[in-house]
């Protein structure tokens, strides 16, 4: 099978990426129209996740080093090292969002509302390329393009259709677009795999070489940015070798010194990665449940769906519609390979992590990009291919079928976030004030303690609005400023101020509250999708906690009180709080009313 590059008609690629661009904005006009002239300027999140994202992010708008804890406020000074985070690892694509911010003299808030729409667009113009090129129909490619994004959600069996069929809520929202992570460096990933492409296939010397060094880069790039991108590369790039050393086609041998360009590149940009990973923080591999096993995993939906693309491969090349020395036809098996590699790589490195992040952030999308590769390659071999208008027709009818599925993948997955960002940004005025006191007290040279918040959503949310840090927040373990005992210790207090007590605490694990088993047991009790070795919790474990914390509470004294001292409390105007125990150890105004919040300021008593 013979296919001719043609040039690309890029307005073909622009149509999609303005169809994403319009879909990644979808949750925020929701906001927008939500809120009306009440607005006060939050950005609408898609993953409760993306808290943690905008607060590192504003930390270092405000200047503040690269590992830092917005959360605690703890940041590496000469004095006191901080250790590696997930974060600061992973800091191409927030340091590259600040030094904008910075130049335009935007805060986190505004960068993040249009920081997806931009990831959308490049990633729609970085799968027309790469498709474009690969087919040789850039009508293809933007029907592929739209395909591959729209129905990535439904090809790990997520997403909208979960709700519409009665299973359960839906979610998440696009996954690809979880900013800032996977959304910028997302697009990145086809971009390596054109390079790749251009590399293998281009018979001039210096392009040949230039291109090899690109995917080396942007490999390199990769890997300061997410994890589960640059090995999800790795794993695609090992199974396209292999096949080209399996099947010998002609040149194969001039491939394999693209491909080492390449491999060196990885590697050269892998030996501080390594680095930094031993100075990781010692939370880190329990807050990202890396598990010890050699279990394979074999029935995740884009791993059923790669297995079923690599036997139509099988067939078609055994009948004669694909040759299996034709590069293209390895390209589309590479793909369905990959989720099959990644995984079950743990049957050989003995380590598994979070494979669920595999699953939803981009191997659902390489076994998406599989089926339309695939499909293409085989469509070109009939008859009607060659009848340009009804191919035509018939690429429009998909197209609209498949932005139609996305646009009820946007509405669906955003209204379930709908009460949780109208709280986000009702919280945004009293988050301006305490900016404000903060600078004030700074400017005075007076000492600052924490905030306490009840209300989770909102106080999960206010290190990206204010500087201050927090007493506990859902997100505040996955930093490395504290310790496991210690987050375990201030959500302790978190719930001694709020003025709940063991029989309380007993209720929620065995009602299975989410929140307050993260808190105490971690990501990997609460429910068995996170990790291949998910064990619930048990009745004895649950009489334990319940018993530890009574006898917390029962020996609180004002040095616990003082181990995290505070300095305000926000919570919702019109809620009721018993603060019982915490007036016994601060002294506390008459609080100021800003919007539907109250703010106190308290100070510990002598």
């Amino acid at each position: 099978m013979q296919i001719q590059e043609r040039k690309l008609r890029w307005r073909l690629g622009a149509l999609v990426g303005a169809g994403m661009l319009l879909l990644a904005l979808y949750p925020q006009i929701n906001l927008w129209v939500l809120r009306g002239r009440d607005w006060n300027g939050a950005y609408a999140y898609n993953d409760v996740d993306e808290v943690a994202y905008a607060a590192y992010l504003e930390a270092l708008i405000e200047g503040r080093p690269r590992r830092n804890d917005p959360y605690t406020r703890r940041d590496d000074t000469a004095n006191n090292q901080q250790p590696e985070s997930l974060f600061s690892i992973q800091f191409i694509p927030p340091y590259s969002v600040a030094l904008v911010a910075r130049t335009f003299g935007l805060d986190a808030s505004q960068v993040m509302m249009w920081m997806g729409a931009l990831a959308a667009l490049a990633t729609a113009l970085a799968l027309f390329w790469l498709l474009g090129m690969l087919t040789g129909d850039d009508r293809i490619a933007a029907t592929g393009a739209l395909m591959v994004l729209c129905l990535g959600t439904l090809a790990c069996a997520q997403g909208a259709i979960i709700q519409l069929l009665g299973r359960g809520w839906a979610y998440p929202y696009l996954p690809f677009l979880r900013r800032y992570l996977p959304a910028l460096p997302f697009p990145l990933f086809f971009i390596f795999c054109a390079l790749v492409w251009r590399s293998i296939s281009n018979e001039k010397r210096r392009a040949f070489y230039a291109y090899a060094v690109g995917a080396g880069v942007s490999f390199g790039v990769l890997v300061y940015s997410y994890f589960y991108l640059w090995t999800t590369a790795l794993a695609w790039l090992g199974c396209f070798a292999l096949l080209l050393l399996i099947t010998k086609p002609e040149g194969w041998r001039r491939d394999f010194k693209s491909l080492g360009v390449t491999a060196a590149l990885a590697v050269a940009a892998l030996l501080p990665y390594t680095i930094l990973l031993s100075n990781r923080a010692t939370t880190m591999d329990s807050v990202q449940l890396l598990t010890y096993t050699r279990r394979p995993d074999l029935f995740r939906p884009p791993m059923l769906i790669g297995m079923a693309v690599l036997a139509i491969l099988i067939y078609a090349v055994q009948r004669g519609r694909l040759q299996w020395r034709e590069r293209r036809t390895l390209f589309a098996a590479a793909f369905a390979c990959t989720p099959t590699v990644v995984f079950n790589q743990q049957v050989i490195t003995g380590r598994s992590l979070q494979p669920i992040h595999y699953e939803v952030f981009i191997v659902n999308y390489v076994a998406a990009f599989a089926v339309v590769l695939t499909a293409a390659l085989l469509w070109r071999t009939t008859a009607l291919a060659e009848k340009r208008k009804q191919t035509s027709r018939l690429l429009i009818f998909v197209a609209l079928i498949t932005f139609g599925w996305g646009v009820v993948e946007a509405d669906v997955t955003t209204h379930v976030v709908d009460d949780q960002n109208l709280i986000r940004d009702d919280a945004v005025p009293v988050g301006r004030l305490l900016k404000k006191l903060s600078q004030e007290r700074e400017a005075a040279g007076a000492s600052e303690g924490a905030v306490f918040a009840p209300d989770l959503i909102e106080g999960d949310d206010l290190p990206t609005l204010a500087p201050q840090g927090l007493l506990w927040a859902r997100h505040l373990h996955v930093f490395s400023g504290a310790t496991w005992e210690e987050n375990k210790e201030r959500f302790y207090q978190q719930v001694y101020y709020s003025g709940l007590d063991a029989e309380w605490l007993s209720n929620e694990l065995e009602n299975g509250n989410y929140v307050v088993i993260i808190a105490l047991f971690g990501w990997g009790r609460h429910h068995d999708r996170l990790t291949v070795n998910s064990t619930p919790l048990t009745h004895e474990e649950i009489t334990a906690e319940a018993n530890r914390y009574a006898e917390y509470i029962a020996n609180f004294n004002r040095e616990r009180a003082a181990r995290f001292p505070l300095s305000y409390i926000v919570m919702d105007a019109d809620g009721a709080l018993d603060f019982s125990n915490l007036d016994r150890w601060y002294e506390r105004d008459a609080g100021e009313r800003v919007g539907k919040f109250m703010l106190y300021r308290v100070k510990l008593k002598s």
